[in-house]
């Protein structure tokens, strides 16, 4: 039995106790949510917030990883390019465009009233980066009111403000 410990413990040391990666879980996370999207054949608006937050986030995931400091704002520019990076390449494979329109007063034709055209996967990519970036500040206040931050607090904010807009925007506005 001492021989069979003896043998098992080196591997015990390759099994984590805890983990707790916020950001990583984040970006699989979004990340999952867009593929599946657009297996199920889901809009391209929710498939747009999908990969909008996935790109934030794996630009916010990997910015930091570089120590040393080049540029002034080198964090956010990189962020910038890894989101850009992502998205961009995208938008052609999933062009699909709507009507937006506004109403706000005046004639019709006036900018103010006025049906516009929308690509609505790179709103829908905009809109999800927005989401991940308010994400860690509704953290924080959450963490603020409570006095403590539950386990995986701030992955189940982000993956809870991008199901919910996603659910809207489809059943809701489109």
């Amino acid at each position: 039995m001492k021989k069979l410990a003896l043998i098992a413990l080196p591997f015990l040391a390759l099994v984590p106790k805890t983990a707790f990666a916020h950001c990583p879980l984040c970006t699989v996370g979004a990340g999952a949510l867009a593929v599946f999207a657009a297996y199920l054949g889901i809009s391209s608006i929710i498939v747009g917030v999908l990969i909008g937050a996935f790109a934030l986030a794996l630009g916010a995931w990997l910015a930091p990883l570089i120590k040393r400091r080049y540029i002034p704002y080198q964090k956010e520019v990189l962020t910038l390019l890894i989101y850009l990076s992502t998205v961009v390449p995208v938008m052609p494979l999933i062009r699909d465009y709507g009507p937006f329109y506004i109403s706000l007063g005046g004639e019709y034709g006036t900018p103010f009233n006025k049906t516009y055209v929308v690509d609505l996967f790179l709103f829908g990519a905009i809109l999800g980066g927005l989401l991940v970036a308010v994400a860690p500040w509704l953290s924080r206040a959450l963490t603020r009111a409570r006095g403590e931050q539950l386990p995986f607090q701030g992955m189940a904010i982000t993956l809870g403000l991008l199901l919910i807009a996603s659910v809207i925007i489809q059943v809701l506005v489109w």
